[in-house]
């Protein structure tokens, strides 16, 4: 499902009114959906619409007047005069026909639920002065918040905190989701988040062209891999991941196991020999290989029969390793590079990007967490708060010609030609050693079966968030391969994908 910046709605919005549907219906079926969200929220007692003085005000005062309508006690206050009111704003205010409540915290009072029609997603600079107090004072009150469009306080392009922000117990959004529906912290801010139709003709998205997407099944179910009815484990690809030394071969064995759950017809783990007969104890399905010298991996990976590679978990930060990327690149393989393969290039990072992109099409995925990324894109790390996650992680696959998938509660995947996808499916569980190489595993395990990099990121996110829900509280790494089937028979089952 599409996601669209601030920008980006202010132009359906547009394109929606030049082909003949006023703005103030919009407004009208956006405060009406926000009534009936309220109405759901709270049964009985008195409702407080705080209203800010533009187009969200003014789908705060359609809301008031509907559920006034409805027989609700219901109040407004409104952030300035009511005749200083302009457009469809002042329109919605003439319908309502009782006196608004100056702009004063003590005016909220004990309500039952209060709604936030402040500022919404156009916010872009630091709250202050008076609606800073009233965001203090609501988000002091104790009573639930229903936020219209975003909780106010927050950047609807960057989720982020402009100074203070409602705490929302649900947001009522309208056509699509915006960025900081799902990015980090405007997540967190908006809690349950519903979209309503307000009449904005989904034809106006082929002139807009949204490059960002909700990591969902509906984005990408196209591009996922069934095995055809004659398929056989070598048309399903074979996937090689490097090991580490004797004291770091787990790693490699969890993106293993991730690898072959996520479909791949064969896997080999292309071990240290002083580290084979661990390798080969702890492994059944996995095969194991011994591989020493960067000669015998690029022999081991010059049979086109071995498609993808994972480099990185537990692999060594040392000039090894980077020798062994460069090898793998070589190869025009599907190739993930996690943990130790990024730090390899920290001092040199352009060296990495020289050469993916002398990969010719590149099917290469980087996993960096926000601890990993700034030693690869120091200049468009998280150490900058003014540039959205979403920003940089576009930037990062820009610059480098790979994907980038950028790790946490609000995963980023981004490719060079501008597409990338927010993912909000994760829980907290999955803040556990060794879940980032299941993920490195399950991705190369799609790259085996053919999936173009961007989606294999993308789809491979989506299922190892959706693998640790299925396991519950208690979930360590090595559940995620266990759990993955029923993720996928339930993928099947609610998406129509036929097995």
């Amino acid at each position: 499902m599409e996601v669209l910046t601030t920008t980006e709605m202010e132009r359906a919005d547009r394109l929606t009114i030049a082909a003949g549907r006023p703005g103030f219906a919009l407004m009208m079926s956006a405060g009406q959906a926000v009534a009936e969200a309220a109405m759901d929220l709270v049964e009985e007692g008195p409702i407080v619409v705080v209203a800010g003085r533009g187009n969200n005000g003014g789908d705060g005062f359609v809301a008031a007047a509907e559920l006034a309508a409805r027989g609700r006690e219901v109040s407004v206050i409104l952030l300035c005069e009511r005749d200083s009111l302009q457009g469809d704003a002042a329109l919605a205010a003439r319908g309502w026909k009782f006196p608004v409540l100056p702009f004063n915290p003590q005016a909220i009072g004990k309500p039952a639920l209060i709604i936030d029609a402040l500022f919404g997603a156009g916010l872009n600079r630091p709250v202050k002065g008076d609606p800073l107090e009233m965001i203090e004072a609501i988000n002091a009150n104790g009573a639930p918040v229903l936020a219209v469009d975003l909780p106010s306080g927050i950047n609807g392009t960057s989720g982020a905190v402009m100074g203070a922000a409602i705490n929302a117990v649900e947001t009522m959004t309208f056509f699509r989701r915006k960025p900081a529906h799902l990015l980090m912290p405007g997540r967190k801010h908006c809690g349950r988040v519903r979209v309503a139709d307000i009449g904005i003709d989904p034809g106006v998205l082929e002139e807009i062209r949204p490059q960002t997407s909700e990591n969902v099944p509906q984005s990408w179910q196209k591009s996922f891999p069934v095995p055809e009815i004659d398929a056989h484990k070598y048309a399903r690809g074979h996937a090689v991941v490097l090991s580490g030394e004797l004291a770091s071969t787990g790693a490699a064995r969890l993106a293993a196991r991730g690898a072959l759950r996520a479909g791949a017809g064969l896997v080999t783990v292309a071990s240290p020999r002083d580290a084979l007969a661990v390798n080969a104890a702890a492994l059944t399905a996995v095969m194991v290989r011994a591989v020493d010298t960067v000669v015998e991996f690029a022999e081991l990976v010059g049979d086109r029969r071995l498609n993808s590679i994972v480099i990185g978990p537990g692999a060594g930060i040392n000039e090894r390793t980077r020798d062994l990327v460069h090898t793998a690149l070589s190869t025009k393989r599907g190739l993930v590079l996690d943990a130790d393969a990024l730090t390899s290039f920290a001092d040199a990072p352009e060296r990495l990007f020289e050469s993916i992109k002398a990969s010719e099409d590149p099917q290469v995925v980087l996993t960096p967490h926000e601890g990993e990324f700034p030693r690869l894109f120091s200049d468009i790390s998280n150490k900058h708060p003014g540039r959205s996650k979403l920003e940089r992680v576009r930037d990062a696959a820009e610059r480098c010609g790979a994907v980038v998938l950028l790790k946490g509660p609000d995963t980023v995947v981004a490719s060079p030609d501008g597409r990338a996808s927010i993912a909000s499916n994760a829980p907290p569980s999955l803040a556990t050693a060794g879940a980032g190489d299941v993920l490195a595993g399950i991705i190369a395990g799609l790259l085996a079966q053919g999936v173009p990099a961007f989606e294999a990121a993308c789809i491979g996110v989506w299922l190892h968030g959706e693998a640790a829900a299925e396991a519950g509280p208690g979930l360590i790494a090595e559940d995620l391969s266990e759990v993955l089937p029923a993720v996928f028979r339930r993928l099947y089952d609610e998406y129509g994908i036929e097995y």
